[in-house]
């Protein structure tokens, strides 16, 4: 399992190496000098190109990926901003705190919802109540993301004046993204519950517990779900990762200062060091939460660590004849 665990943390380089030259390339691709932008549009040309070399723009693509590299796997620097000045991780890490508490509270709202709906449609399937709850889940995937958000705004802000439009002032403030996010996901999760308690329920073990009398509930809890649940904790740890992507429009949309309104907000100031480095810790981040959700299936089916253990050990020596 060690191994196991070591091999992935090992993987978590090319990764960062593929994400950000990828980002490097865009920012060479995209229009915009970042430093006529700082020196303002009353700026010469010579003071313009002071800027450019005192944030190393004059230099070859290759020059300046190297540099930055070097400067974090030495250093742990991600760059500076080019607006404030200031470290991008000291700019970053009070934002990736916001961003993960509204992840996980969207993922759980949307995994308690849809699991349990996904449940009901496999207990109740072929029925008018299976068919409304598939209804209901293609609808909520249906619409986009922004647009659930603006609704939510119009009824509990605008309308009820239960919940503020915008900031996370109160606790009140990270209900309305966490449900935007947590909707979307409902139909992934409704649909792999179903799924996977269709195929169990058709097992002769179930059958068997039947056959003893065991009650409906009982079957469900003890024998289904938990062998069930497997797909959709792996369906948990693939939508973090759209949950994160989702915020960055969600977190603009509610005015919440997250790592994603950071980006978008970077993207629009020609802000690249910015950009770059909240990619990377979103990068890192969801490589480890990947991580711990394969490691988290072994903790639901302890069958899976023998795979794990077994993939790892190489395949035997032929003996010599």
């Amino acid at each position: 399992m060690a191994k196991y665990i070591l091999r992935r943390l090992v993987l978590l380089i090319p990764i960062l190496l593929g994400v950000s030259a990828i980002l490097f390339t865009l920012k060479t691709l995209t229009p915009g000098d970042p430093a006529r932008l700082l020196a303002g549009n009353n700026a010469t040309e010579e003071q313009v190109n002071a800027k450019r070399e005192e944030l190393g723009l004059n230099d070859p693509v290759l020059v300046q990926y190297g540099r930055y590299i070097f400067n974090f796997v030495t250093k742990g620097d991600l760059g500076t901003s080019y607006r404030s000045g200031k470290p991008i991780v000291q700019e970053v890490l009070p934002r990736l705190s916001t961003s993960i508490k509204i992840t996980f509270g969207a993922v759980i709202f949307g995994a308690c919802i849809g699991v349990l709906l996904g449940i009901i449609s496999a207990l109740k399937k072929y029925t008018w109540a299976d068919s409304l709850v598939l209804v209901l889940s293609m609808v909520f995937q249906s619409v986009p993301e922004f647009v659930i958000g603006l609704l939510l705004i119009l009824l509990f802000a605008v309308s009820w004046h239960i919940l503020p439009a915008n900031g996370i002032e109160t606790w009140k403030g990270y209900i309305m993204p966490m449900m935007c996010i947590g909707l979307s996901s409902i139909a992934n999760y409704t649909r792999i519950t179903r799924s996977s308690m269709l195929e169990v329920l058709s097992e002769d073990y179930i059958r068997t517990a039947r056959a003893k009398g065991q009650t409906e509930r009982n079957i469900t809890k003890k024998h289904a779900l938990r062998n069930a649940i497997i797909p959709v904790a792996q369906s948990i740890g693939n939508q973090i990762g759209t949950a994160i992507g989702g915020g960055m429009v969600l977190e603009t949309v509610f005015g919440v200062p997250g790592v994603g309104k950071y980006i978008v907000d970077a993207i629009s100031n020609r802000n690249y060091p910015a950009v770059i480095g909240g990619a990377l810790i979103i990068a890192i981040m969801l490589t480890l939460i990947n991580l711990l959700v394969d490691i988290s299936f072994v903790l639901i089916d302890p069958r899976l660590k023998t795979t794990i253990i077994s993939s790892n050990k190489s395949a035997p020596k032929k003996k010599a004849a």
